[in-house]
């Protein structure tokens, strides 16, 4: 459905953005589930680390988060090139996102913890896959303790 041209208004973008959930999404919510399930045990959107994780393994020192693709640029060169509206801000805003997120990850590693980053597609589309990698850490985690 086509919406109305006043839609298209910057203060109307504006509050149809400000909608937008920045936790407890779908995804996240699933993958926190499937891991309580495993027998994990987990802090949500962890404040005392850097970029407070969606979820935070403390036992194990691994860091979730649950990246939208939108905001955290997937596949970002050739989205890049399909922004119309407001191209300059949102190229600033989501290359801005990018940069922050390998600032935390480079943070996060400095204090001894794995940061591991998921598409909220990629969870939906095979969430089983998500908590292998995540098995995977923690095993590798493990050892080094």
């Amino acid at each position: 459905m086509k919406h109305p041209k006043h839609y298209d208004t910057d203060e109307a973008t504006s509050k149809r953005m400000s909608h937008v959930r920045l936790r407890g999404g779908k995804a996240e919510t699933a993958l926190e589930k499937a891991l309580w399930h495993k027998g994990y045990r987990y802090w949500k959107n962890y404040k005392k680390l850097p970029g407070s994780p969606d979820i935070a393994l403390q036992k194990y020192h691994v860091a979730i988060f649950v990246d939208g693709e939108f905001w955290h640029g997937k596949n970002w060169p050739t989205r890049k090139e399909k922004l119309k509206r407001n191209r300059n801000y949102w190229i600033q805003k989501i290359e801005e996102n990018m940069r922050r997120d390998k600032k935390v990850d480079f943070e996060l590693r400095e204090l001894g913890w794995m940061p591991v980053h998921f598409w909220d597609s990629e969870i939906k589309k095979n969430i089983n896959e998500c908590i292998k990698e995540i098995d995977t850490l923690v095993e590798s985690n493990e050892k080094e303790v």
